[in-house]
């Protein structure tokens, strides 16, 4: 090594010691900075500032460039953070990013990650137990929902009866039907596979924003006359706009009759299985062929970190039915729990499975409960304190911890009011106190807040409308 200075620097573990202690100090100082009422929630550059920002930078050190990136970063452990559908990472869960990236075990095989791989499994076999299914299902953990969501609507084609499309390819017009309020990564996953515009039909929703039942119905007989078959029924549990879960037994029972693989994006609401109190609104998931579940939403953990569940393990683990001589002894198996490579894209998959499995482990899965009930509680308040104000009106009464609302004046025309709420979201944008986003229901622009954090409370959310409406 002494030919190579930088490589035995880089490599000797001292100046990780000492920059390791210096960087925990400076991250929890940063989050008790987060709960200071006078901390934004954002710090507002347009595209081409922030470019020019990080291009012309002099980096010095790690903790100053830390301290630059928390100053041009979201701080989604500020309670007014009220953003996107990310969560608020638990501490303790963060920690793991870091033993991951230090041990880099990948995990296509067994040998490479045998802790992570057996952890893995016990998380896997948790979520199962809470989804109702029983010791026949198995699963995967992956990066996202958008791939666990094209990996569940893989194995729906796979289980065609009547071909085997991942050997000899798709020989007929095939479609999935999901509701037109879902999130985009069906419609992605559907045109990844090659289904194109007529493979991706959206079945209107209902009043109140879920798949509407008949025009299920309607929306099946149509595509099959048409001359495709329908792989899959996609449920949203719930839908990223308005937090509205599709009725999963109906869907279920549908699916049963019609023989159609019934697949659960549970990406963001998958997770109030582990609520008593919230469950009910995943009746019928039990149903499911598949369903998926971010923990990154809400359960705590830091970003990326999907669970994939199958009902049936066999079709599960035939998905990407390959050989690989040189990873896999054997792929012809029905079922390799241990060579996750034969269940998922990824090879070299990080060990994931750790930001869930320590603070299930640590705390005990109620604080899971805890969280969710948390969160929907404060959707429900927030709620009803939007319409109590003669200035705001609700989009619907909301079933999760999402809430579309509007600012009105009753003299507008509905295209003012469109772009007055417009005007609203980015005005708070480049305000930074609160960071915020919209929707649009019915051509209707809406304010729209995911409340992900646990320690925002009534002050904030009042403070939120108050700021609203100083800004009009």
């Amino acid at each position: 090594m002494k030919k190579y200075p930088l490589l035995q620097r880089a490599y000797h573990f001292t100046e990780f010691k000492e920059s390791g202690k210096q960087l925990i100090d400076q991250l929890t100082e940063y989050l008790c900075k987060q709960q200071l009422a006078d901390t934004k929630a954002n710090n507002w550059q347009t595209p081409d500032k922030e470019l020019d920002f990080w291009e012309n930078y002099q980096f010095s050190d790690l903790n100053n460039f830390v301290a630059d990136l928390f100053d041009h970063s979201i701080h989604l452990h500020n309670p007014k953070y009220m953003g996107h559908q990310v969560s608020v990472p638990a501490p303790l869960s963060v920690l793991t990013n870091l033993i991951s990236g230090l041990l880099n075990n990948g995990m296509a095989v067994y040998e490479m990650g045998k802790a992570a791989t057996a952890i893995e499994k016990c998380v896997v076999d948790l979520f199962c137990e809470k989804i109702g299914y029983d010791n026949k299902a198995n699963g995967i953990l992956t990066s996202g929902g958008t791939l666990a969501n094209l990996t569940a609507l893989l194995a729906a084609r796979q289980a065609l009866h009547d071909s085997d499309i991942w050997q000899d390819g798709c020989r007929e017009k095939l479609a999935v039907l999901v509701s037109s309020q879902a999130h985009y990564s069906i419609d992605r996953a559907a045109r990844v596979m090659g289904l194109g515009n007529g493979g991706v039909v959206l079945v209107p929703v209902d009043t109140g924003f879920a798949m509407d039942q008949q025009a299920l119905e309607t929306c099946y007989s149509k595509t099959t006359q048409a001359g495709l078959k329908v792989i899959a029924i996609v449920g949203s549990a719930c839908s990223t706009a308005t937090g509205v879960y599709d009725n999963l037994q109906f869907i279920g029972d549908f699916c049963r009759r019609n023989s159609v693989w019934f697949h659960v994006d549970g990406a963001h609401g998958g997770a109030a299985v582990f609520s008593d109190k919230y469950k009910r609104l995943l009746k019928g998931i039990e149903m499911a062929d598949s369903v998926i579940i971010d923990t990154h939403k809400m359960m705590m953990t830091p970003a990326l970190s999907t669970v994939v569940l199958f009902k049936d393990k066999k079709q599960g683990s035939q998905t990407f039915h390959q050989k690989a001589q040189y990873l896999f002894e054997d792929a012809n198996l029905d079922e390799q729990w241990f060579n996750s490579g034969l269940r998922t894209f990824e090879c070299t998959k990080l060990m994931m499975c750790l930001k869930f499995y320590v603070l299930w482990k640590t705390y005990g899965i109620k604080v899971f409960e805890e969280n969710i009930d948390c969160l929907y509680g404060l959707g429900k308040t927030f709620a009803e304190m939007v319409s109590q104000h003669s200035s705001f009106e609700l989009a619907l009464k909301p079933q999760t911890n999402i809430v579309c609302f509007r600012y009105i004046k009753q003299e507008m025309s509905e295209q003012q009011i469109n772009e007055l709420n417009k005007s609203i979201r980015q005005s708070l944008l480049e305000d930074s106190e609160f960071y915020i986003v919209q929707a649009v229901l019915n051509d209707m622009i809406y304010l729209r807040v995911t409340l992900m954090n646990p320690l925002t409370n009534e002050i904030h959310l009042q403070q939120l409308l108050e700021k609203i409406i100083s800004v009009v």
